[in-house]
């Protein structure tokens, strides 16, 4: 069984950090940026090696379906809520 090297880890959190951010629905979008650094800052603590290198193994597993999750949420987002940033309406200068 081979331990992640902690590059390995990093680009991993990167990854899924992206891919939860990725989301267009806000309240998928902050829950799984939240869940990912909950996760990485749980085997950033972890001294036991194994259990380490296992919960980076779940962690990659949970990217495949984070990433698939994403994507059907981009196919089928909704409104936009009050909270996101709106773009702000341009005025005419002619006016």
């Amino acid at each position: 069984m081979s331990h992640p090297t902690p590059n390995s880890i990093l680009r991993l959190y990167s990854s899924m950090l992206r891919t939860s951010r990725s989301f267009s629905s806000y309240n998928f979008r902050e829950y799984f940026v939240r869940r990912t650094k909950s996760t990485f800052r749980e085997i950033q603590a972890e001294k036991d090696p194994l259990r380490a290198a296992s919960l980076f193994r779940k962690a990659a597993e949970e990217h495949t379906v984070l990433k698939r999750s994403a994507l059907v949420n981009q196919l089928y987002g909704g409104w936009r809520l009050v909270v996101e940033k709106q773009k702000p309406v341009r005025q005419r200068s002619d006016s």
